[in-house]
């Protein structure tokens, strides 16, 4: 690896943080780092919001305000700007989970196009995104992808996800904003997969638009990938793939051992990384017919990438490839990268304060599961504050 060792420098990392946020995110980090304490505080967070007691104020000021962007989009702009001076464009996210209505999914569907609407007029937010479970039932994605024959109400409940589907799609062509199409549990994969390899089709015969997402930790994946690749040739259209690890890994394992099937997800981490690794470079290698979006927080697989586009002489700010973190975490990835000219994303999560919090609680789980992540947090954090004070 030829690539100058950049996210190490946590002035750029850091420079929009004010010291009260530094010292914020810095007692949040030594919070989640804490498992026990996530545990307890993930317990007595889900009791209040189920018991309607009044801590909206203080989760707002807390883990809310450093992880999400604000409850609407126009409560975002802020941040969103802020970024973008510094070349960090945003992806609005509306983090809302665990749906399940006909009603609630036609206000997503109605979200996600107002997100469009609003991102048509503003270059720093050049991406759309939407999770497949917020367009319709989990179970029925279920049902759909085992072929299981359903019923005449069914039916017309699926013909409702494939519009919600096709009219989003439509709006990011119409007016050239990108959707990324999250991943979700791979027993309902298959059929989110084929309903967005048939946007795919319909809609990236120019370019890519519409993005589908590859949880590399699943075995199958880089396979899937050149599946893909080959029916596109084949028909003549590009693709878009946003790919990242992948975030169900226990719920995957503990479903596969407890019906007795093989599981889907790689035998470790490393196994992982090779398989993200070798996706990473398979685009890389068919970059004039697939785009990538690298959602990744990991510094080994970003400085590949670096790598690679430095040998194929490809240009930092070529648009074919975007690199993306969350936002609230990895800013010495994102910020280092933008400024040296990457093209990069914050997700930018929002939603009212108690319904984004799944999506929190979510977050410092995953922080506290993932190896070495929230410690990295803090050991840039600490070298900051004590640059901060020389």
């Amino acid at each position: 690896m030829n690539t100058e060792l950049i996210f190490e420098n946590t002035e750029i990392a850091f420079s929009l943080k004010s010291d009260s946020e530094l010292e914020r995110a810095y007692f949040l980090f030594k919070m989640i780092s804490i498992e026990p304490l996530v545990k307890i505080g993930t317990a007595a967070t889900n009791f209040a919001i189920k018991a309607h007691l009044p801590i909206e104020g203080l989760i707002r000021s807390t883990v809310f305000d450093h992880f999400c962007g604000g409850v609407n989009e126009k409560d975002c702009m802020q941040v969103i700007e802020r970024m973008y001076e510094k070349g960090v464009s945003s992806v609005l996210d509306y983090s809302v989970e665990g749906k399940e209505s006909e009603s609630e999914f036609d206000f997503a569907l109605n979200k996600t196009l107002e997100i469009i609407d609003f991102a048509k007029e503003k270059k720093h937010i050049p991406i759309a995104v939407f999770k497949p479970t917020g367009f319709g039932r989990f179970k029925l994605y279920e049902k759909v992808g085992k072929g299981v024959e359903l019923s005449d109400k069914e039916k017309d409940e699926w013909q409702r996800v494939i519009n919600r589907f096709d009219i989003v799609c439509k709006a990011g062509r119409d007016h050239d904003i990108a959707v990324l199409i999250d991943a979700e549990e791979s027993w309902m994969q298959d059929a989110a997969d084929n309903l967005v390899s048939e946007m795919i089709a319909k809609y990236n015969t120019e370019k890519a638009i519409v993005y589908n997402t590859l949880q590399m930790y699943r075995h199958d994946r880089l396979s899937y990938l050149k599946q893909q690749h080959e029916l596109a040739k084949k028909h003549n259209y590009f693709l878009g793939f946003k790919l990242v690890r992948g975030a169900y890994m226990e719920k995957e394992n503990d479903r596969a051992e407890e019906k007795d099937y093989p599981t889907p997800i790689c035998k470790d981490k490393a196994t992982t990384d090779i398989n993200f690794n070798n996706g990473v470079k398979y685009i890389l290698d068919n970059l004039d017919e697939i785009s990538l979006f690298a959602g990744t927080h990991n510094e080994d697989s970003c400085y590949l990438i670096m790598d690679i586009m430095k040998q194929k002489g490809i240009k930092n700010d070529d648009n074919h490839v975007w690199f993306g973190q969350l936002y609230g975490m990895s800013d010495h990835i994102s910020f280092n990268l933008a400024h040296r000219g990457y093209n990069v994303a914050k997700y930018i999560p929002f939603g009212p304060v108690r319904d984004v919090m799944p999506y929190l609680i979510r977050r410092a789980e995953e922080n506290t599961s993932v190896a070495g992540q929230t410690g990295r947090e803090l050991n840039l954090l600490t070298k900051e504050k004590a640059r901060r004070k020389c």
